[in-house]
């Protein structure tokens, strides 16, 4: 089970960081992603972190954000820097056993989802 905090409203060039948060013995076992999806969207890839903490980012937050685990705390963080008004989107935290790198940014390979976090950004 994942459980996604830390969403809110912030000005434009400010920050957030959004906490996930698993139970479970074996998290960390499981990669995680994080993914977004604003109003008549699709939902789009933002970040990935392997079992192995490495790190994998969507174009579009490139060199903003910051995917981050802590195992002993079953957490997945992501620090979002420099936000814009297009950053503005219900955020999700998935879990999944197994992915290969290729997929990572498909929704449908991943096996648990948390329940969303609004992020409003205003210009």
């Amino acid at each position: 089970q994942l459980q996604a905090s830390g969403g809110g409203l912030v000005q434009a060039g400010g920050s957030l960081r959004l906490s996930c948060a698993a139970s479970g013995p074996t998290f960390s076992r499981y990669s995680v992603g994080w993914f977004r999806q604003a109003p008549g969207k699709e939902r789009e890839f933002v970040a990935h972190i392997r079992y192995n903490s490495k790190t994998y980012y969507g174009d579009s937050v490139k060199g903003r954000f910051i995917i981050s685990r802590d195992n002993a705390k079953n957490t997945v963080s992501l620090q979002m820097n420099s936000l814009k008004p297009e950053d503005t989107a219900q955020y999700y935290c998935a879990a999944g056993a197994g992915l290969i790198l290729s997929s990572i940014g498909s929704p449908r390979q991943y096996d648990y989802w948390g329940q969303g976090t609004q992020v409003t950004v205003s210009s």
